[in-house]
């Protein structure tokens, strides 16, 4: 059985950082093109960034560029989004999904529906 654990968020003052991990369980991350999503209270979800199986590639929200960094532990299976200089306007759940669609180069945010499994979401909120 697949799962996808979020940790990491919390509550921080404007500038700080805060580092979010996706623990994965039956299913190795390697396979798997890896991405961020964020959903703020009354507003679509939003793809924030996303690595590509190789983990060679990777897409960032045009808001976040230069702030959050994603990566990958294949060993640990583990995902992360190291998030620096937070805004008020980061706030929001944060969650992780796994699609199985490979592409060597990712130019823009897959769409949700190419994302099978989702984890249950961290909450990030940023203080001003």
């Amino acid at each position: 059985q697949v799962h996808l654990v979020e940790s990491g968020g919390g509550l921080v003052q404007a500038g700080g950082p805060l580092r979010l991990s996706c623990q994965a369980s039956g299913l190795p991350l390697d396979d798997y093109t890896m991405a961020w999503f964020r959903q703020a209270p009354g507003e679509e979800l939003e793809g924030v960034s996303c690595i590509s199986w190789l983990g060679t590639s990777t897409y960032y929200l045009d808001s976040v560029k230069g702030r959050f960094t994603i990566s990958r532990d294949n060993v640990k299976n583990t995902l992360y989004l190291k998030m620096n200089s937070l805004k008020p306007e980061d706030t929001a759940k944060y969650y992780c999904a796994a699609s199985h669609t490979r592409s060597l180069t990712i130019t823009k945010m897959p769409p949700t529906d190419e994302f099978t499994y989702w984890g249950q979401g961290t909450q990030v909120t940023v203080s001003s």
